[in-house]
């Protein structure tokens, strides 16, 4: 059986019941590590410290965590962290709450300046998003961009397309929905009620319905039975009425690993070893716990690359379950709005009486009461009416056996319209999940190949390569030391040249009055793109302590300075790939203005001649280095690339900053074997740094 590595519908609406006991408790301090795991410390009247610990990666979890089980907190906080600590900090959280039934968590804090919402997605990718109480995004840990929503920092969010709720529908909604499916109890289950296979096949189990029985041949008896099994199961997880269960995979009567956790006791695990908890969040921490343990460390012998594969397959198998249940609900849509041409004068008829009651100022409540008496007096066309939705202006009519939601003031075709385009949007959706699944299918053949060269090193009876030749491959080592040593110029932004001189460029108009007042001596040169906007940007002759020389400095070192002040100035943020440069001595630059003119904070007066170094190009490459030292390093391309492991060259386009750093963290994390060191020394914050400001992209 696999290993559950997401939390599903119904465990995220028995944990959202089960910690709104937490209400009340008060914020200490966020912490982000890696860029997936939040960890928000809290202190609570009655239980003292509260660990909350929410994954959006993989696994995929939310739960109060004991204090034994959370992580020691990271070196230096990221930005993400910082932000939420500024927000956080001593605000109560007042509320937890699942969206609708999707597999999303909402996290409201309230202080006295203003409420926060903290919001987990722990479905596809997965996201965390931090949100005012209208719902604009304050940050996020990854943006979207679909046609169907947004996620992207000052955006409103945009929570995915509602979803049917087995947890609140009703009988009659629940039959609907059964008997609009051309497949079996089970899979309409999973699908349409979205329940997923394990809950469908759970509460076949406990109605003691056959699984693979076809719609067609259940009867009103056994969708009874079905729906009975769903509301029992709903009444207690609304009600908290949990025995929460972890279960266990045996071997030979001895448990080799944790399998399952849920809120109660699965019928379809009876044969299973399990232990029993008092509270759902104590059973989710200890399963993930012991999943987490169960991850290959650093120095292995061998890494999981079972366990990947494993991965990758389970993930193509629900990507291929997503597709399917694409084409059947884009089938379903689209029949709806063929059913309506099909019932065409019925259907205006209808939406016309309505329109002509409202227009006359009759109430909604009003407006199906009569539909009800006259449908009860045997009017055809009053009994195709079921339902009326006030808050959404929509009349809900039973045509052929499906229930279809109708605006009468749109009349037939804008309503069949509006199903038609609702059909090609999910078709589209299919798409997506057709590019994704090619994805995973590469993903997975690359871990089959890594496997299979890991197991063929292993065969080798010859000494490694690194034993050879004194080389190491920092790559495929599975545990890097760290070794850094924070220098003084590191606040501002640098490299050092092909040629081993040191530049630095301020990051701000405080700092490029730092770098010229404190830091520029006689024998260093000072270079300024001529677009507005850049950064002051010095060519260093010698270091800060060590007296000033003329020293000769290489055309290569200049060009290279030349490429780096022009590459972090505005010709970026304007997306050109060029711009003009020019260099003066130390003794051009004054901060005294002309007769008449007035200096900005961090601008300076150049008098004298200047070197001008001519449709410059922009040039950007972020790598790792791994000796002497482990940290992140960029720069021009020539500059950087005798010195990293591995690198990325950056071009100007449309991923904003923060966006291109993350992608930058992932590409590394790809590459080297042990990603924890990936994490100590190259988080996306600290590759954040070497980014230019604007929109870049990965060049290829």
């Amino acid at each position: 059986m696999d290993q559950k590595r997401a939390m599903s519908s119904v465990d995220i609406r028995a944990l959202a019941t089960e910690l709104r006991d937490y209400e009340g408790a008060k914020v200490d301090k966020a912490y982000l590590y890696d860029d997936d795991l939040l960890r928000v410390k809290m202190r609570d009247f009655d239980r003292g410290r509260v660990e909350l610990i929410i994954e959006a990666g993989d696994p995929k979890r939310a739960h109060i965590a004991d204090p034994d089980n959370v992580p020691d907190a990271p070196g230096r906080p990221p930005n993400f962290a910082m932000m939420l600590r500024n927000r956080l900090s001593g605000a109560d959280l007042v509320d937890v709450r699942q969206y609708e039934f999707d597999r999303i968590l909402v996290f409201e804090f309230a202080r006295e300046d203003a409420n926060t919402l903290v919001l987990a997605e722990l479905f596809g990718d997965g996201n965390i998003v931090v949100m005012n109480k209208d719902r604009e995004v304050i940050d996020c840990l990854d943006t979207v961009r679909l046609k169907s929503r947004t996620v992207a920092p000052g955006s409103v969010y945009g929570f995915p397309a509602s979803r049917f709720n087995p947890m609140t529908c009703s009988r009659e909604a629940f039959d609907a929905k059964m008997r609009d499916s051309d497949t079996d109890v089970v899979r309409t289950l999973a699908t349409q009620h979205n329940l997923g296979g394990l809950w469908a096949e759970e509460l076949c189990s406990r109605a003691g319905v056959e699984k693979e029985l076809d719609i067609d041949e259940a009867g009103d008896e056994t969708l009874a039975e079905v729906f009975g099994a769903l509301e029992r199961l709903r009444e207690s997880i609304q009600d908290g009425q949990f025995d929460p269960r972890v279960y266990w995979e045996s071997d030979d009567g001895e448990r080799t690993r944790p399998v399952d956790v849920t809120p109660v006791p699965m019928d379809e695990h009876g044969r299973m070893d399990c232990d029993s908890y008092d509270r759902f969040t104590g059973a989710l921490d200890d399963y993930f716990f012991e999943l987490d343990r169960e991850e290959p460390t650093p120095g292995s012998s061998r890494p999981g690359f079972e366990e990947e594969i494993a991965k990758f397959e389970r993930i193509i198998e629900q990507q291929n379950g997503a597709i399917e249940g694409f084409e059947q609900e884009a089938n379903e849509v689209r029949e709806r709005a063929e059913r309506l041409y099909g019932n065409y004068d019925l259907v205006d008829e209808i939406l016309t009486t309505v329109r002509e009651a409202r227009e006359s100022g009759v109430p909604w409540d009003d407006l199906e009461a009569t539909f009800a008496e006259a449908a009860e007096a045997g009017n055809e066309r009053a009994e195709r009416v079921v339902g009326v939705t006030p808050e959404a202006g929509e009349v809900t009519v039973e045509l052929d056996g499906t229930h279809i939601d109708l605006v009468p003031e749109d009349g037939v075709e804008k309503n069949a319209d509006r199903l038609y385009q609702e059909a090609k949007r999910i078709e589209g959706k299919k798409e997506g999940a057709l590019a994704a699944i090619e994805d995973t299918r590469e993903d997975l053949e690359d871990a089959k190949q890594r496997r299979d060269e890991w197991t063929a090193d292993d065969a080798e009876t010859e000494p490694a390569d690194e034993e050879r030749t004194g080389e190491t491959d920092w790559l495929a080592k599975q545990d890097i030391p760290v070794r850094y040593d924070e220098q003084w110029y590191e606040r501002f932004r640098w490299f050092h040249t092909s040629d081993g001189f040191l530049v630095i460029g301020g990051r701000n108009a405080d700092q490029n009055e730092e770098i010229v007042k404190k830091y520029m001596e006689s024998g260093d040169r000072f270079f300024h793109a001529q677009a507005h906007g850049g950064p002051v940007t010095v060519l260093k002759a010698t270091g800060p302590s060590e007296p000033s020389k003329d020293i000769d400095l290489p055309d290569a070192s200049k060009e290279e300075a030349a490429r780096f002040a022009v590459t972090h100035s505005s010709v970026w943020k304007d997306g050109k790939f060029d711009g003009d440069v020019y260099m003066v001595e130390p003794s051009q630059v004054s901060k005294t203005p002309e007769s008449g003119e007035y200096l900005e904070k961090g601008g300076f007066t150049i008098r004298g001649d200047r070197t001008y170094f001519e449709s410059t190009s922009v040039d950007c490459a972020v790598g790792i280095q791994c000796e002497p030292e482990t940290r992140v390093l960029g720069g021009p391309e020539r500059a950087v690339e005798d010195d990293v492991e591995t690198y990325v060259k950056l071009e100007p386009g449309q991923y904003a900053q923060n966006d291109i750093a993350k992608l930058l963290y992932r590409e590394f994390k790809g590459r080297f074997a042990d990603k924890s060191f990936l994490r100590k020394v190259a988080s996306p914050d600290r590759i954040q740094e070497f980014c230019p400001p604007g929109g870049s992209r990965i060049r290829e």
